[in-house]
């Protein structure tokens, strides 16, 4: 069912954005995990934040996905934060399909967003529907592959349940049926995708080196059924995961495995829960069973294990390779972590990346600083912000770092309103950090000005920069040291 994230009251709101700052703001703060039954499969989406500021959550969430859809907005094309995202996505080697969004909406040409996507991303594209007509003229999509018109008809909440004509392209009811100038339109599109389009295939596809798209309209629930009976059969089924030391875990394995890819605390403000989401990897979930986190060499027991439609949540008792899990999460685990019963491995870590963007707290009560503490350290632990402290005055206040600065607005808004703790924040002059390895003399490298050096929650030392030319001037005058812009989480305690 559509929902707008902009919903007035009455409307019916998107389920993935549930936290009341996405509501209030319109955009996505926080990855949503919904597991729900398609055709016979069981698909785990998980909708990760758009706004270029919360990258980095959605870096992280690409680790646990097997593929990616990718919704370019009929209007604006390809976004920056698209661009980005789609870097990755390539880096990862996973599988694209593209839906473009907003037909009903007046925006560009569908043939000069194809070509807008294969330039500026560098992949093609090969259509499997293509738009009747756009904005007020919209009248729905021709399936390509099937060879039959799928008609758009706004019913009551937007929902549409047309059964599909079965209509090849050189049809004359066709041309009745939407009338003399979309089917010219049509007819021409459809000429020129033959000639000199790109012919799909399953095995490029898989390898991200062709992306199979989409039209339609997600708001008005228009061809999204038509996405996903595709969908479920172009994706592809839980992949092997690599470990440390260079093997794969196969699905198939008997062996639990998994890994954690994020952690959100109070979802369920009444309770402050924590849930950590895992990526199954291998073998057979069973609720109340023990594993190994590889990280602290220590057993843990899942005994309450969920899966997730957004933020409702049901309890489950087993789950498979592919799976998403949520579990009740008392502190012990991490962004990173790898769970295994009978498997001494350990998954490829989920880095951290160097913020760009820096503040100093202050906070309105002092008495209120132990609460303080909690929810800087819960918050960074999810990922959603990184704290620093002043290497000799750890009672000093904090340093915030983040990759984006809505970050901090949201760090803000959820410290009030979990934690009730207020805060103001001093904007800093940085606008680079780099994690240092080495012997260094850190006293020495402040007296450089432009520079300042902290420490971060695992006391790694951190150098943040004014810019960049005073970067990479430091870096040059260091040469025996290593200065990181994505670091990886602490290793197993046992090494």
């Amino acid at each position: 069912m559509a929902g707008s994230v902009k919903a007035k009251k009455a409307d019916r709101h998107a389920t993935s954005d549930w936290m009341a700052m996405e509501r209030e703001r319109g955009i996505s703060i926080s990855t949503s995990v919904m597991q729900f039954e398609y055709g016979g499969y069981h698909l785990n989406l998980l909708d990760t934040p758009g706004h270029n500021d919360f990258s980095e959550d959605t870096y992280r969430t690409l680790a646990a996905a097997d593929a990616a859809i990718m919704l370019i907005d009929s209007v604006k094309g390809v976004e920056p934060q698209t661009i980005k995202l789609f870097t990755v996505c390539r880096m990862r080697g996973i599988p694209i399909v593209t839906f473009v969004n907003k037909m009903d909406r007046d925006g560009r040409e569908p043939l000069e967003l194809l070509a807008e996507i294969e330039e500026v991303l560098g992949i093609p594209t090969s259509p499997v529907s293509w738009p009747v007509g756009a904005g007020k003229l919209f009248q729905g999509v021709y399936d390509l592959w099937g060879q039959k018109l799928l008609r758009f008809h706004k019913g009551e909440g937007g929902s549409t349940r047309i059964a599909p004509i079965p209509f090849t392209i050189d049809d004359p009811e066709l041309r009745t049926n939407i009338g003399p100038r979309a089917y010219d339109e049509l007819v021409e599109s459809v000429e020129l995708l033959e000639g000199a389009g790109n012919a799909f295939d399953q095995a490029s596809f898989l390898a991200g080196e062709i992306t199979p798209v989409f039209f339609g309209s997600a708001l008005t629930n228009f061809g999204v059924e038509h996405f996903l009976d595709n969908f479920v059969e172009l994706a592809p089924p839980p992949a092997a995961r690599k470990t440390l030391d260079g093997t794969s875990i196969e699905p198939e394995h008997e062996k639990f495995s998994g890994f954690v890819f994020k952690i959100q605390a109070n979802m369920d403000p009444r309770h402050r829960d924590r849930i950590a989401f895992v990526r199954i990897c291998s073998g057979r979930f069973e609720r109340g069973m023990e594993v190994i986190n590889r990280r602290s060499n220590s057993p843990v027991c899942l005994a309450k294990p969920m899966q997730f439609f957004a933020q409702e949540r049901t309890l489950i008792d087993e789950a498979f390779a592919g799976d998403i899990l949520g579990l009740w999460d008392p502190g012990l685990l991490r962004i990173g972590d790898s769970l295994t019963t009978g498997l001494d491995i350990e998954f490829e870590g989920i880095p951290r990346f160097s913020p760009e963007h820096f503040v100093r707290v202050g906070i309105a009560d002092p008495l209120k600083r132990k609460q303080l503490k909690k929810g800087l350290e819960e918050l960074s632990q999810e990922g959603a912000v990184q704290v620093f402290y002043d290497r000799t005055r750890l009672e000093r206040d904090p340093i915030l770092g983040a990759v984006g600065v809505l970050q901090f607005e949201v760090t803000q808004h959820r410290l009030e309103a979990e934690y009730s703790v207020r805060v103001k924040f001093e904007h800093l002059p940085y606008q680079h950090a780099r994690w240092v390895e080495g012997d260094f003399d850190p006293d020495a490298m402040e007296r450089r000005s432009g520079t300042a050096c902290f420490v971060d929650l695992e006391s790694r030392p951190i150098v943040l920069f004014t810019s960049e030319w005073m970067m990479r001037r430091i870096i040059d005058d260091h040469p025996k040291l290593r200065f990181i812009a994505a670091m990886q989480p602490a290793r197993s305690e046992r090494s």
